[in-house]
């Protein structure tokens, strides 16, 4: 008999995507099943364009109990099970979790509600998971759930895995919430607390069997800084693990992509990347004969974006290159960079927003992608960059520094170790002094497209993880 896993999550590619959650989740589950596993997903029914423009069919209804409310839910599964390689199903409660937007500025019910229908609907399963894997604050409460609430007593003895993708987010509730939680003794509300409010996330790290982060190097990290949690992960360090995250090798891959210009492979990097890059350029108004330098993702904090305005200011003042744009976030940093069009036109663009369509483009037709992250818990994008041909230019924290070695190191990328316009600014001059070496690039280019990063590793390691936990004791 396979091993049966159930993945729950707020996030799934390509159902409903933020961040590198979704891909995590659209992309696991499919190759742990490649590997004889029978996993699956359980996701928020929201209201998008990917679920109104697929059909569904009821498999469960029933109503669930938030506190004082009563709210009558179902459990939806795509009706063709061809969409996805995996199963996917749906938490539905109208008027809370079907909505337009995954996130909100107040989640606290919509997520306590999703969990409790979701573990409510594993209660009923005649045959059940032999894990439950949790991924990230919306669905922390779980691990506790299932070992303390009462009436999950006949799932205590299922292993629950939580997976943090994103220690700065932990889901923190005021004590008054308490009550809508299932009931539970008392004496053992110790495990919901931090720093004197419910925290989703230390309380995951507290209750769940295992705990793992998307990188080692995230995890070590952890231990010295997590957002107030630090103390904690210390303390459960043996049950913590940093597994790295892959990419889905069938969905990035230049060789088939369907959003791209041309498609190649390693033998015709040369050809395929030009094609690219000649057509990015001349779309958005920049010199192919420069080294093209681009950042794709959201322009907050995290990934060092509002730094950045000041950073390709001096860098395209300094040097000869190209530069493209693809986010959006932080309106300052959006009105920053926007302005820099017309200053360098012919050299620089941005495009203020996201397109899937245009970040594979640009990752085929880039020469360089920037991530001077101040947090990267793993990173997908250098990964992504890799797999295209295009070599990364990063900042040494989490992920980044786990799958990226300096070409000083007689490696194959570009490594910096602080989030300043200085470093960012060398880095690139770097990039574009690499760049005039042509032949050394271009083998560069072939090398970096052998590397693997594809999920078939992680989720082997997972599989291991879980066979790992012994059932006696957490």
């Amino acid at each position: 008999m396979s091993m049966k896993i159930i993945h729950i999550s707020a996030e799934c590619y390509p159902i409903a995507k933020v961040g590198g959650l979704a891909d995590v989740v659209g992309a696991l589950p499919k190759y742990q099943n490649d590997i004889g596993a029978e996993s699956s997903v359980i996701m928020p029914f929201y209201n998008n364009k990917f679920t109104q423009s697929h059909k569904f069919s009821t498999i469960f209804e029933a109503t669930l109990k938030l506190g004082n409310q009563d709210f009558k839910y179902s459990i939806l599964k795509i009706e063709k099970a061809s969409v996805l390689e995996f199963n996917i199903y749906f938490v539905h409660i109208n008027g809370l979790l079907y909505t337009e937007n995954v996130y909100s500025d107040d989640d606290t019910d919509r997520f306590l509600a999703f969990q409790i229908g979701a573990l409510d609907w594993i209660l009923s399963l005649e045959t059940k998971p032999n894990y439950i894997h949790c991924h990230d604050h919306h669905t922390g409460l779980i691990p506790f759930m299932a070992q303390e609430s009462f009436k999950y007593e006949t799932l205590n003895k299922i292993p629950v895995i939580t997976t943090i993708h994103n220690a700065q987010y932990q889901g923190w509730m005021s004590y008054d919430h308490l009550f809508k939680i299932p009931r539970f003794n008392i004496e053992r509300v110790g495990l919901l607390m931090w720093n004197d409010m419910i925290n989703p996330l230390a309380t995951a790290i507290k209750c769940a069997w295992r705990v793992t982060t998307v990188s080692p190097s995230y995890m070590e990290e952890l231990k010295r800084n997590a957002n107030g949690l630090e103390s904690l992960l210390a303390h459960e360090t043996l049950k913590c693990i940093g597994i790295l995250n892959g990419i889905d090798s069938d969905v990035w891959n230049p060789e088939t992509d369907d959003f791209i210009i041309k498609n190649y492979k390693k033998t015709s990097v040369a050809s395929g990347k030009k094609a690219n890059k000649k057509w990015l350029c001349a779309q958005y108004n920049l010199d192919e004969s420069k080294p093209l330098f681009a950042f794709i993702g959201r322009l907050v904090g995290e990934k060092g974006a509002e730094i950045l305005p000041s950073a390709l200011n001096e860098a395209l003042r300094a040097n000869d290159i190209s530069v493209i744009v693809l986010g959006s976030g932080a309106k300052d940093t959006e009105g920053q960079l926007s302005k820099l069009t017309s200053r360098y036109s012919g050299y620089y663009n941005a495009f203020i927003g996201y397109d899937e369509k245009l970040s594979h483009i640009i990752y085929a037709g880039a020469d360089f992608l920037l991530m001077p992250s101040r947090v990267e818990p793993c990173g997908l994008n250098q990964m992504y960059a890799l797999r295209y041909g295009t070599v990364p230019v990063v900042r040494r924290i989490g992920g980044l520094k786990d799958t990226v070695i300096d070409i000083g190191d007689d490696g194959f990328g570009i490594c910096h170790n602080e989030v300043s316009v200085q470093d960012i600014v060398f880095s690139i001059s770097r990039g574009k002094e690499f760049y005039k070496q042509q032949k050394e690039f271009k083998a560069n280019q072939k090398r970096i497209m052998s590397i693997d990063h594809s999920w078939k590793v992680s989720a082997k390691a997972y599989i291991d993880l879980y066979q790992s936990i012994n059932y006696r004791t957490k």
